[in-house]
């Protein structure tokens, strides 16, 4: 039997919860968070060494944010998933949603990429420089089963982790990644494909992968499920939306900042510069993002236990701190160069661009890990709009530091980008921590002090 110390039964001892079991749940899903977190800085050195970089880098950047906006209804199906599928009736139904939502938003994806409101929605509304238009349209097209393979993988691996099967997860990622290197291999080795056209392929190869190796991991639990009878009032679709429907929002909401940035940028002085840069700079930052992002899953697992809520704002606090003196080492010596010009390509100039611009966005790994503390907690007790109105929050401040820095149009659009979204960031944080704090953090769902069904073979 193997034990990840995130699907487990609440103990019955009173002893403290250790950090040192925290550190045991959180580190395969932070570990899984980073191998996804490699995937941009990837495709960006690959990208960054074939013929127009700059245009390239732009395109996948535009088209990376648009395709990520479509699949936002269902990137929460991974916390609904571990959270709901306990029976098989549960599971069924839950699917039924994931299958029908794949299919709206696959089908949405590609009224865009093959017909004229393509051109409407990147050229008027997001307003993307001409150079990248017909370069993003070819990869847009090519993202089509971006979205249904991510529905269909978290998912299923929200049934792996409630079976205590996380590793799996990190295993799935893996696959993943190597998918995406083989394809940027082949392209780069080619050396005569479109850099936007490698890009995209390997992406959409490296989910589809990823979706094919959950499915076939999960069968055996699956036979599993089949024998649990259910338990408590069963999932009906008013309750599986009421619990849902905040979670998805979120997830909708902290997308749009992506296209809402790439408008932005395109309409601020340095616009080709930014957009090149952009996708460059933020898979650093997702890179030690990831790792406080993780953080949420392991506050929803653990936060039942005797006297764990000093144990784990204590490891958010160590996890902040670390990631805060990591961003720091790397914006105030050479290690940015290395980064930015050795591994991903990036000529001297935009490099420079990219190092100063990591000034603006210092404290944002650690206010993620902060987010996922205070948004665990508030999952765990089924109060799921306060995250929704922290999202929204959040977007609303960074909009208007994006449209104040158009108005302006005096400072680099990387800049003010990377200012919003930090601000944005504490705004979302401290609007979270409110909501835990609100009255009404006692009043505990029954069904998440139940033991998971399941912890591991």
């Amino acid at each position: 039997m193997q034990d990840t110390g995130v699907a487990t039964a609440p103990a019955v001892s009173q002893a403290p919860l250790s950090l040192r079991r925290i550190f045991r749940a959180w580190w395969p899903l932070a570990a899984s968070w980073m191998l996804m977190g490699l995937e941009l800085p990837a495709v960006s050195a690959v990208v960054s060494r074939l013929a127009d970089p700059q245009i390239n880098l732009a395109a996948y950047g535009v088209v990376f944010a648009l395709s990520m906006i479509i699949e936002s209804p269902i990137i929460m199906l991974l916390a609904a998933s571990t959270a709901l599928s306990r029976d098989w009736d549960s599971y069924l139904k839950v699917r039924r949603f994931m299958m029908q939502a794949g299919a709206s938003l696959t089908a949405l994806h590609v009224a865009i990429a093959f017909t004229p409101l393509y051109d409407f929605v990147f050229g008027t509304l997001i307003g993307a420089p001409k150079e990248i238009i017909e370069p993003a349209r070819w990869g847009f097209m090519i993202m089509t089963p971006w979205t249904w393979s991510i529905a269909y993988r978290r998912f299923h691996q929200g049934v792996l982790i409630r079976f205590g099967h996380s590793n799996a997860v990190g295993v799935g990622t893996v696959v993943r990644l190597s998918a995406n290197i083989a394809v940027l291999a082949i392209g780069y080795l080619m050396g005569t494909v479109p850099g936007i056209v490698v890009a995209t392929a390997a992406v959409s190869t490296g989910v589809m992968s990823e979706a094919l190796f959950v499915g076939l991991r999960v069968r055996p639990l699956l036979q599993r499920l089949r024998q649990i009878a259910p338990e408590g009032d069963p999932l009906t679709l008013r309750s599986f939306l009421r619990f849902y429907i905040p979670l998805a929002l979120t997830s909708l909401l902290m997308l749009l900042v992506q296209p809402i940035g790439s408008a932005a940028l395109s309409r601020m002085p340095g616009a080709l510069e930014s957009l090149a840069v952009w996708p460059v700079v933020s898979g650093l930052l997702f890179l030690l993002r990831s790792t406080g992002i993780a953080y949420n899953e392991v506050v929803v697992a653990l936060l039942g236990e005797p006297r764990a809520e000093e144990s784990l704002r204590r490891f958010a606090q160590i996890l902040a701190l670390v990631l805060t003196a990591i961003l720091l080492l790397i914006a105030a010596t050479p290690l940015a160069s290395l980064w930015f010009e050795g591994l991903s390509g990036l000529p001297p100039s935009l490099a420079k661009l990219a190092q100063t611009s990591l000034w603006f966005a210092l404290l944002l790994p650690a206010f993620s890990v902060f987010q996922s503390w205070y948004q665990g907690s508030l999952v765990y007790f089924r109060r799921t709009r306060g995250v929704t109105e922290a999202m929204a929050l959040s977007l609303v401040t960074s909009s208007a530091i994006l449209g104040a820095g158009v108005l302006w149009g005096q400072v680099t659009g990387l800049y003010v980008a990377q200012a919003a979204f930090t601000l944005g960031g504490l705004a979302q944080m401290l609007w979270l921590g409110h909501r835990q704090a609100s009255p009404g953090q006692a009043s505990l769902d029954v069904h998440l002090r139940r033991p998971m069904a399941g912890k591991g073979e």
